[in-house]
């Protein structure tokens, strides 16, 4: 299993008591620095069982090996401050232990929006954050066909009970582009799916729930 650990920016006491709890547990911790990360570790009195490098000259091999200890043990990635895959090559390990269907959690404090664009497989420099659209059906079917000309990334949310029609509206309107959706994120039923809005319908099991959607740059 891979949990995404995000990390303080400055002051080190505003890191969660679950990602204490992450990094202590860890059995290999992934960073950009091992001096960062070692830094980081020693004030915060956790010893690391093992380090692995993950930064911007690792090449397609390192990230499959790094895939292949996720499969098998606890592993944690931390970027040098902040949240990982943000920005950083971190994404790239999410790809593939994605695709290679291992477990991915994070645990990245009380922000949604970093939560969901550090889930991502795909480097995100930019994107629109649309937020909540429309309820009146007029005014939302004007606003589908605003995003569905906007290439890049974009970032929805609803209410919970909008859940499975903003899903279907995506399939609508954005049936080329692929989608991450999250659900309940950091709750013991969170669930991540990521794919085409048509493929994501058929694996919801949920009528209701608290969510997110990334929409992926259309290419």
């Amino acid at each position: 299993m891979l949990t995404l650990v995000a990390t303080p920016i400055g002051r080190t006491d505003e890191i969660t008591l679950r990602s204490l709890e992450v990094l202590k547990n860890a059995d290999i911790l992934i960073c950009e620095s091992t001096k960062e990360a070692s830094k980081l570790l020693k004030v915060l009195n956790i010893k690391a069982k093992s380090y692995k490098v993950l930064d911007e000259h690792s090449t397609h091999d390192d990230v499959n090996e790094l895939v292949k200890l996720c499969k098998e043990q606890a592993v944690a990635l931390v970027s040098d401050c902040g949240t990982p895959s943000f920005c950083d090559p971190g994404f790239q390990l999410v790809k593939a232990c994605r695709k290679a269907n291992i477990k991915i959690q994070s645990s990245l404090g009380a922000s949604s929006l970093m939560g969901l664009i550090s889930l991502s497989s795909e480097k995100i420099n930019q994107f629109h954050f649309r937020g909540f659209i429309p309820a009146e059906n007029i005014a939302r079917e004007a606003e589908w066909q605003n995003l569905k000309k906007n290439k890049n990334p974009i970032i929805l949310m609803d209410t919970p009970y909008r859940l499975k029609k903003m899903i279907e509206e995506c399939c609508l309107h954005l049936e080329d582009r692929k989608i991450l959706l999250t659900l309940n994120l950091s709750q013991d039923n969170e669930m991540i799916l990521e794919g085409s809005p048509l493929k994501i319908k058929q694996q919801l099991n949920y009528d209701k729930a608290e969510f997110m959607i990334l929409v992926y740059a259309k290419n």
